[in-house]
């Protein structure tokens, strides 16, 4: 995820990471915080970022490239193993729709895609229309990760746990991990001294709008958490741009 929002606690983000699990009550305290921002000045920001628009900055330009890395590497991987026609696909924090958009260009099968956020899944839905999608086969909905059901072949989440500490995380993966039939692809922020310094960094200068806190999660646990689920890793990726760090991995089911 954005590097960004390790360092930028200047003006909109806030990187401390707790050094204890959240209790229950304040999981939910941190869904609601992260769902009021992506429904108000996080949705025009993150708006602004994953389109065409001009209004960014550069270091927002350089999220927007390493980003779009995350997903042409997720559709590349996905093309590999082909049939798209006959799987169906849980696109798990949406956002605007930068992976469901072009996997349905693609002829994936059916697509459930959601997100915490209202907005972003009206401007999802929005684009979707504008490009002449089927709505049968590409489906938005609002949902926090833990309220998703159903079952499908292929389950994805990208760049959404940047905003959970490593123990809820955990959690939502082997959540996710029990939708998927056959596949599991997640991508994180991952911990690494430069990021950790990155959020020190952060610390240091507090901005006057900060909104969420972003977290570097360990990959062991992550990958601990798929295979508790019955899940094998198949293959990584560590995508990268100026102020992006993202560590993509497909798991399979045993």
């Amino acid at each position: 995820m954005a590097a960004e929002q390790l360092l930028d606690s200047t003006s909109e983000t806030d990187a401390g990471v707790s050094a204890n699990a959240p209790t229950p009550s304040a999981k939910d305290s941190e869904k609601s915080v992260v769902e009021a921002y992506f429904n108000s000045t996080g949705f025009d920001r993150w708006n602004r970022i994953y389109s065409d628009s001009e209004d960014v900055n550069k270091v927002q330009r350089n999220i927007r490239i390493g980003h779009q890395k995350t997903v042409d590497q997720v559709l590349a991987w996905l093309q590999e193993e082909g049939n798209l026609g006959q799987r169906s696909f849980c696109d798990a924090g949406c956002g605007v729709g930068s992976l469901s958009l072009p996997l349905a260009a693609l002829g994936a099968g059916t697509i459930q895609a959601s997100d915490l956020s209202e907005a972003m899944v009206n401007e999802a839905s929005r684009r979707a229309n504008e490009q002449g999608i089927d709505p049968a086969r590409l489906q938005f909905s609002a949902s926090d990760l833990e309220s998703l059901e159903g079952r499908y072949d292929t389950v994805i989440c990208l760049d959404v746990f940047i905003h959970y500490p490593q123990e809820p995380a955990e959690q939502m993966v082997e959540h996710l991990a029990s939708l998927a039939e056959r596949r599991l692809l997640v991508s994180f922020a991952p911990y690494t001294p430069l990021l950790a310094v990155l959020k020190r960094i952060g610390e240091l200068f507090p901005g006057p709008s900060k909104t969420t806190r972003a977290y570097t999660l360990r990959e062991s646990g992550i990958v601990a958490a798929a295979q508790r689920s019955g899940f094998r890793l198949v293959r990584r990726s560590l995508n990268q741009a100026p102020f992006y760090f993202s560590r993509l991995i497909e798991f399979e089911r045993i």
